[in-house]
């Protein structure tokens, strides 16, 4: 009965996080983020029994259907949502919290060989963008937003915004809230313009003199 209760959450969830959701059907049959998450959790489950094999068999199972690799090993909580997913990468230490919402491309990686804690820590309420890159055992606070395409390699604080390579906090705009997280995230701003755009206004200023 439990197994059927997280399996009716994760549904509840995909309506949530997708407004293009709109049938029951649609969402268990045509969601490969979905298929991903439930084949994760059969693998590690084998993977924690230590059958190890047997869970990166079904683990490459998941990414052949899929698009979606997802280390057996990976510690995934409640309400994870992958939107599209094609690309996404998930390490072996990784830890996900709560209602974590993911685009495609994002990749959790390691940078070092050795067996300890080499990805990342991601905490509740967290958005990452597409194509966003975390790399090492880097922690991701509460509530935080990490930008489309951003590279993250050092920790990031509660309900922080990060954007850029290599990822920079910047003062959050104002939130919106879509399904349960707090997300704009084509409205994400960039520092870097920002700071070009005042040099260019200053240059005009002395030009003008």
């Amino acid at each position: 009965m439990k197994i059927f209760n997280k399996v009716r959450e994760d549904i509840q969830n995909a309506f949530r996080e997708d407004p293009a959701a709109r049938t029951v059907a649609e969402v268990v049959f045509c969601y490969p983020g979905l298929h991903a998450l439930w084949l994760h959790r059969v693998s590690h489950w084998i993977w924690e029994k230590d059958f190890r094999t047997l869970a990166r068999l079904i683990s490459h199972l998941g990414r052949f259907f899929t698009g979606i690799e997802i280390h057996p090993g990976a510690k995934i909580g409640r309400r994870f949502f992958i939107d599209h997913g094609m690309g996404v990468v998930i390490g072996e230490t990784t830890e996900i919290g709560n209602d974590v919402l993911i685009y495609q491309g994002v990749v959790l990686g390691g940078v070092s060989g050795k067996r300890t804690k080499r990805h990342p820590t991601i905490g509740n309420q967290v958005v990452i963008g597409a194509g966003a890159t975390l790399l090492g055992p880097i922690k991701v606070g509460d509530k935080a937003r990490v930008g489309a395409g951003s590279v993250v390699i050092k920790d990031v604080p509660q309900e922080a915004t990060v954007v850029g390579v290599p990822g920079r906090s910047v003062l959050p705009s104002p939130r919106k809230k879509v399904s349960g997280v707090e997300l704009d995230h084509n409205k994400l701003p960039d520092p870097v313009i920002k700071v070009l755009d005042r040099l260019e206004k200053r240059i005009k200023k002395l030009e003008e003199k």
